[in-house]
């Protein structure tokens, strides 16, 4: 892919803060999710500021090579409902997902020490572009529903709204025009052109919704907005201190025991093997879309690093885990801007943004219709991307063929095993079941 920005080119500062603003609305949805999933009084501002946090440490031990922005990872949702489900006290389930935050990053830092000395060639061997290509393209068909199912949500209407799907429409399309045949600067920021546009349309029927007392219509909702003003403004209606996690945790230290531990140990450390496997699959991914091999250089031990230790500092703030995201190196490719300060920009201004009471309040007016319009073209990109990594490969081949239709089947199909309270998503499960596929063919072959 010829790239508008390289990963080392540095953009403008003006054009820098609208780059990333671009990325920070590729990613804030689902990096709030996670918080808003687990409950139990997570803050979604911490949650933002974690990733923030965790992205700068990031980029820190990949040397500013790697373009990847990382938020809460949803892989670890039943961890931490395990830790809160097993703790005595709210306090102490905050302490159980820094814990298992910290025990997860040190299960990265273990391999990423065991490929320092043993070298990342096995990697290749393990999953080759017949394993990892369909892998890639599972990581965005998995998501599918979910871009789907915000599509024709509105808060006020249940089931499908057709005029919510209107206004995802609108921003699909202008998001995909603004890509292909806008000028420069235009083609740069599509996804802020896709959610304005769509957002508009949302306002306008929205309006007419008000006057005409017509539910349907109402797509936009200004509650937050409302609670936010509730009881006169003052300096904290616009600045307010995210709740940290590790504040909330202090008075848990106290009734830690041996057993809680143990408790935080099952549930965290297998799911970090597992996330793992997607962790190489969005590398593969975001160094076909750069032309530049990131698990060679900055390294695979690198990337892991940065991923481990920065998901242990964004849960120490946010409370959720963080992992690479596909919404963020979609965003790369569609936009052809790979500078790696565009994500370090874009990671400050969630820092910022998390501060900032107003701009939550605003993000959160942005209908799940527009934000799902938006999310078939990011979701689809990746999907696309997976796919182009196997236009190489002979497909003509059973074994080969055997490959790509298993994971394809087993991602597509949901397939998901749950141990306990560790359940092994699709994508894993696709990559596991994949690779031994893989393998077993071809020790059978002459």
């Amino acid at each position: 892919m010829k790239l508008v920005y390289d990963v080392q080119d540095k953009p403008k500062f003006k054009d820098l803060i609208v780059f990333g603003f671009q990325q920070v609305l590729a990613i804030i949805a689902a990096t709030i999710a996670v918080p808003l999933i687990v409950k139990n009084g997570l803050s979604t501002s911490a949650a933002l500021f974690g990733a923030g946090v965790g992205t700068l440490v990031y980029i820190a031990f990949t040397s500013k090579k790697s373009p990847v922005f990382l938020g809460s990872s949803f892989a670890f949702i039943g961890s931490m409902g395990a830790a809160f489900a097993g703790a005595t006290s709210a306090s102490l389930g905050y302490v159980g997902i820094i814990i298992g935050a910290f025990l997860a990053g040190l299960v990265y830092v273990i391999i990423a020490i065991f490929i320092k000395t043993s070298g990342s060639d096995w990697i290749q061997t393990l999953m080759p572009p017949v394993v990892i290509g369909p892998t890639v393209a599972i990581i965005g068909l998995s998501l599918a529903g979910n871009a789907i199912g915000d599509l024709g949500s509105s808060y006020l209407h249940e089931g499908v709204n057709n005029w919510a799907v209107l206004c995802g429409i609108v921003a699909l399309l202008a998001t995909m025009i603004a890509s292909t045949c806008g000028k420069k600067n235009i083609e740069l920021v599509p996804f802020i052109v896709g959610i304005l546009a769509g957002y508009v349309c949302a306002l306008i029927l929205t309006f007419i919704g008000n006057a005409t007392g017509n539910t349907a219509l109402q797509i936009v909702d200004f509650s937050a907005f409302t609670s936010l003003v509730e009881g006169g403004v003052s300096l904290k209606t616009f600045i307010s201190v995210p709740d940290f996690t590790f504040l909330k945790a202090l008075p848990g230290l106290s009734e830690l025991n041996a057993g809680y531990i143990g408790t935080i140990f099952a549930a965290y450390v297998p799911v970090a093997m597992v996330v793992f496997a997607e962790h190489i699959a969005d590398h593969k991914n975001i160094s076909t879309i750069i032309n530049k091999d990131l698990i060679k250089d900055p390294g695979l031990d690198k990337t892991l690093l940065g991923d481990g230790v920065g998901s242990m500092v964004g849960a120490f703030f946010g409370g959720c885990p963080n992992t690479s995201y596909g919404e963020s190196v979609a965003c790369v490719a569609i936009t052809k801007n790979a500078s790696v300060l565009t994500i370090m920009c874009a990671a400050i201004e969630c820092i910022i943004i998390s501060f900032f009471a107003p701009f939550i309040a605003l993000i959160s007016t942005i209908p799940s219709c527009v934000m799902g319009g938006v999310c078939m073209a990011l979701y689809g990109f990746i999907a696309v991307s997976g796919l182009k990594m196997i236009k190489d490969v002979n497909l003509d081949d059973n074994h080969n063929l055997f490959v790509v239709s298993t994971i394809l089947i087993a991602g597509i199909g949901g397939l998901t095993l749950t141990f306990g309270r560790i359940t092994i998503t699709s994508v894993a499960c696709a990559l596991i079941l994949g690779i031994l596929v893989n393998r077993i063919l071809g020790h059978f072959e002459p």
